[in-house]
């Protein structure tokens, strides 16, 4: 499935969850610019999306390095 990978989308705010090795707290927006506030409260596809966008990071393994 295509999800939006806009900056603030819920697939974005997964795969950054993920990059920075935060546990999993489906939501989307609240990263400034044009994303507007942080909203916890998704819709099913949201959630998925959020989800789909973790596990893809998880899967390509790209993770912030602390060193």
């Amino acid at each position: 499935m295509d999800y939006s990978k806009e900056h603030g989308s819920p697939f974005d705010r997964g795969a950054s969850d993920s990059y920075y090795s935060r546990r999993r707290y489906p939501h989307k927006g609240g990263v400034g610019g044009a994303s507007g506030p942080r909203i916890d409260e998704l819709t099913a596809d949201e959630v998925i999306a959020y989800h789909a966008g973790y596990d893809n990071n998880e899967k390509n393994g790209d993770k912030k390095n602390w060193d």
